[in-house]
C-alpha cells in the first residue's frame, strides 16, 4: 500500500509558523476578529451561536459532497479537476429544468413535488456523469502521460467552457420559460422542501430554527456520503479503485481495466456534482451560472484541508469549511470570509501539510 509522509518541520520553521499565527491575531480585528466581542455576543445569545453551527452543518455537508468529486479524481489521477464546479452548477441547471418541465411550483405541495424532485435528481446525475465522462475521454485522457501542467491546464478550459454553457443555458428563456429572460441574472429555484419548524413541532420553545428543509438537505448528504464510503470500502468495484490508486501499473498486471475503473471513478463524481446542484437549488432557492466558481474553490479547499485524495477527508474538511464560513458571516464579517476559510486553511497546512487526515489514512481512495 502506498504510504503518504510528510518530512519532520526543521524547528525554525515552527518559530515562523508561530510568528504568522502572532500576525494573525494582530491583524484579525480589520477583519473583524474581535475577540471580545465575539464572545460577548456569544453569551448575551448563545441560541444564535447553535443557529449559525446548524446553517454551517447543512453547508458544510453541501460542499462535501462537492469536494468529493475533487478528492476522488485527485486520488485515482492525480489531476485538480477545476472544472468540477462548474459541472455542480450544470447540475442545478438541469435539475431547475427537469423541475420546470413538470410544471411544478412554489405553490404545488409536497406531494405534487416528490416525483419531479426524484426525477430532477436521477436526470441531474445522469447529465453531470456523461459530462464528466466526456470530459474524461476526451479532454483528460489523451494527456495522461503528459506533463501534470498540460491536464491542469486542460481543466481550466473546460472549466470555462461549462461555465458559458451555463450562460448560454440561462438565456434559454423562449424554450424553458423557468430560465426568465436575462441570461446571466439569478433563477429562482421553486420552492418545494416543506419548512415546518421541527423544535417547535416538538414544542420547545426557542429562537432556535431547525426545519425539515434543513433536515432533508443533512440526511440527503449524509446518506451519499455513507453510500459512496461503503461502495468503496467494501464493493468489487471499490477495491480496484483503491488499487488503482495506491499503483496503477501492478494493478492493471492484476488484471483490473484502469481506463474502465477511471471512468467509472468520473462517472460517481459527476453524478455526485448533479445531485449536489439540485440540493443547493432545492435550499437556497436561487442559482447562476457562476455559483460553480466559489463552490469549487470552497470544495477543493475543504478536499485540501482534509486531505486530498481522502474521503474521509473530504467530508471533514467540507463540513469545517461550511462551518467557519457561517461562523464567519455571523461574528466576524461576510466580505471576509474567504479570507479567513483561507488563513484557516494556510495555517493547518503549516502544521499538517497533508491535511487533516493526511498523515493518518494510507489509503488514497
Amino acid at each position: 500500500m502506498m504510504k503518504i509522509r510528510y518530512k519532520r518541520q526543521p524547528a525554525w520553521n515552527w518559530l515562523l509558523y508561530l510568528g504568522l499565527i502572532y500576525i494573525f491575531l494582530l491583524l484579525g480585528p480589520l477583519a473583524g476578529f474581535d475577540i471580545s466581542r465575539v464572545v460577548g455576543e456569544i453569551a448575551k445569545n448563545p441560541e444564535l451561536l447553535i443557529q449559525q453551527i446548524l446553517v454551517g452543518l447543512v453547508n458544510g455537508a453541501i460542499i462535501a459532497i462537492i469536494a468529493l468529486g475533487y478528492t476522488m479524481v485527485y486520488g485515482i489521477i492525480e489531476l485538480i479537476n477545476f472544472a468540477h464546479g462548474d459541472l455542480y452548477m450544470l447540475g442545478g441547471f438541469t435539475a431547475l429544468s427537469a423541475i420546470g418541465a413538470f410544471g411544478v411550483t412554489d405553490s404545488s405541495t409536497w406531494q405534487q413535488s416528490l416525483i419531479p424532485i426524484l426525477a430532477a435528481l436521477i436526470i441531474s446525475a445522469v447529465v453531470c456523469a456523461s459530462i464528466n465522462i466526456l470530459t474524461e475521454r476526451y479532454a483528460y485522457r489523451p494527456l495522461r502521460k503528459a506533463p501534470k501542467l498540460a491536464p491542469l491546464i486542460s481543466a481550466i478550459g473546460i472549466s470555462f467552457i461549462l461555465q458559458n454553457i451555463g450562460l448560454f443555458w440561462g438565456g434559454l428563456g423562449s424554450f424553458i420559460p423557468v430560465m426568465g429572460g436575462n441570461a446571466a441574472a439569478p433563477k429562482s429555484f421553486p420552492d418545494l422542501l416543506p419548512r415546518i419548524d421541527i423544535l417547535k413541532q416538538l414544542g420547545i420553545e426557542t429562537s432556535i430554527q431547525f426545519t425539515t428543509k434543513d433536515l432533508i438537505v443533512l440526511l440527503f448528504a449524509i446518506l451519499l456520503m455513507t453510500g459512496l464510503q461503503l461502495f468503496v470500502k467494501y464493493t468489487r468495484w471499490g477495491k480496484a479503485m483503491r488499487a488503482v490508486a495506491q499503483n496503477p501499473d501492478a494493478a492493471r498486471i492484476m488484471g483490473i481495466n484502469v481506463d474502465q475503473i477511471i471512468v467509472m471513478t468520473f462517472l460517481i463524481g459527476g453524478a455526485l456534482a448533479g445531485a449536489a446542484g439540485l440540493m443547493v437549488g432545492l435550499y437556497n432557492n436561487t442559482i447562476v451560472f457562476t455559483m460553480g466558481f466559489t463552490a469549487g474553490l470552497r470544495a477543493f479547499t475543504a478536499a485540501v484541508l482534509g486531505g486530498i485524495g481522502n474521503i474521509v477527508g473530504a467530508m471533514l474538511g467540507g463540513v469545517l469549511i461550511g462551518l467557519l464560513s457561517a461562523l464567519s458571516d455571523q461574528y466576524f464579517s461576510s466580505r471576509w470570509t474567504n479570507a479567513w476559510v483561507f488563513a484557516v486553511l494556510v495555517i493547518i497546512l503549516a502544521f499538517r501539510p497533508g491535511g487533516l487526515l493526511g498523515e493518518n489514512v494510507q489509503e488514497k481512495v
